[in-house]
């Protein structure tokens, strides 16, 4: 697959808690300079980034990062002010907690939500897939459906492993067609890159592409 076919796929990314202006300002040239599909950064500097970049870059950012467990309106608050700052795409986390126990409407509820304030933006739901069992994934699948978001993400790349192939192939076969899927958390290669491309990965969360991409230019 073509580099820059792979790098249109990728939400260049930087969430580490120590992340400082200058280095989002950095992957924000990167992502203009190699046509990533957008950089997700932490909600404080959205409206800076935003300002910064203007039409040339999506912004995306998130909520309920990284734990998922903040109340329903703790992350509307979230979703509505990321959105009024210039976020284009908003990737949120579910209450695993309330997956587990069972109660799936409020989890279809919570994602519901979101997307009725996002609107035309772009709503990716992030399910921790580490923390889940195969029946809760297929049961995500299904709820992220339902609910109407826009990509189910496997990882928020914060817990005890990110993403696999093996997740991403398993949402392919459940998710529904309006769905597409993130996977996100330690792609580390391109051939990784274009492995969860080809088991039906419209996104990837990383940084690591586009620092490839530098090195083997500086070789």
């Amino acid at each position: 697959m073509d580099i820059n076919s792979i790098l249109a796929k990728c939400d260049h990314t930087l969430l580490s808690q120590s992340a400082t202006w200058e280095q989002i300002k950095a992957i924000c040239d990167d992502g203009i300079k190699y046509h990533t599909a957008s950089v997700c950064i932490p909600p404080c500097y959205v409206k800076r980034a935003k300002d910064y970049v203007g039409d040339k870059l999506a912004i995306c950012t998130v909520i309920g990062f990284p734990n998922g467990y903040s109340t329903t309106a703790t992350k509307l608050f979230e979703t509505e002010d990321a959105l009024a700052n210039g976020a284009d795409e908003i990737d949120m986390v579910i209450n695993i907690g309330q997956l587990k126990e069972g109660n799936f409407a409020y989890v279809e509820n919570e994602i519901r939500v979101l997307k009725k304030v996002c609107g035309d933006n772009v709503l990716k739901v992030i399910i921790e897939t580490c923390l889940l069992t195969d029946d809760e994934k297929i049961k995500m699948c299904e709820i992220v459906t339902a609910a109407g978001a826009d990509y189910i993400k496997t990882s928020t790349g914060f817990s005890t492993s990110g993403a696999t192939f093996d997740d991403v192939e398993l949402f392919s076969k459940h998710v529904g067609s309006g769905v597409k899927i993130k996977a996100a958390g330690g792609i580390s290669s391109v051939e990784d890159a274009e492995k969860f491309i080809s088991l039906g990965a419209d996104r990837l969360g990383t940084s690591r592409i586009v620092k490839i991409v530098k090195e083997n230019e500086n070789k």
